[in-house]
């Protein structure tokens, strides 16, 4: 397996034992670059990119987001400290994470999950988010509506999928200013309401009801009804 590890450091001999020593036990080719998305484009496509996000959270959260958005192919894992855990969320883009002291056998087996994932035959893993006349596609980061694209914002986009992976079920706004704006966000639940709005605003009248509230709780993702199939004419009767 081919890695690439992006450190927050220069590139040296003791880059990998000192990011995820157990790397270092396994038999993959690791190639080190610094922590830029140029150290990506400028060299050989790897299976997995590593971030070192063991400190420096919001640089290394950036990196990783920025990674995401050139249309990344392969899987993003983030490589944290266990004190470093509570700042990772949604919105930085990566595929998984893995503790710096975690044993060669962990590391083994998320590097090799993660490239089971990407590699699944479509309409199995991360694929297109359909229901009814919407489509979500999580790896361009675009939505459309009866093939008609929408205009979103990227927290407008990642409210809109968290909510449709999801039919059916409530969830109260505090659970999606986690889920979707993550731990470190200090903001209030009324950005969730703002947000809202505008997503039913951008699906329409006809389709604004896709995203429903639940008095006193939250918001669901309503499964818009299947429309019935025309009733074909009744054959003449001939004498």
């Amino acid at each position: 397996m081919e890695i690439l590890l992006l450190t927050q450091n220069p590139p040296s001999d003791r880059a990998v034992p000192d990011v995820l020593p157990a790397l270092d036990l396994l038999p993959h080719s690791v190639h080190v670059a610094s922590r830029d998305v140029r150290s990506l484009v400028s060299g050989p496509s790897p299976d997995v990119v590593l971030v070192d996000a063991r400190s420096n959270l919001a640089d290394a959260r950036a990196t990783c987001r920025v990674l995401r958005a050139t249309g990344l192919g392969m899987p993003l894992i983030a490589v944290v400290t266990e004190a470093g855990m509570v700042a990772v969320s949604a919105d930085w883009g990566i595929d998984d994470i893995v503790l710096s002291d975690a044993g060669p056998g962990e590391v083994e087996a998320r590097l090799r999950l993660a490239v089971g994932r990407l590699s699944a035959p479509a309409g199995e893993g991360h694929g297109l988010i359909k229901a009814g006349d919407l489509t979500i596609d999580p790896d361009t980061y675009s939505a459309k509506l009866k093939g008609r694209p929408l205009d979103l914002t990227y927290k407008e986009f990642e409210l809109l999928k968290f909510l449709a992976q999801h039919p059916g079920r409530v969830f109260t706004r505090d659970q999606l200013l986690r889920e979707v704006w993550g731990y470190d966000y200090f903001g209030g639940t009324r950005t969730v309401d703002v947000h809202v709005r505008r997503l039913r605003a951008k699906l329409g009248s006809e389709y604004e009801s896709m995203i429903g509230t639940v008095r006193q709780v939250g918001y669901k993702f309503v499964l818009p009804p299947q429309r019935p199939l025309p009733e074909s004419e009744p054959s003449p009767v001939r004498a």
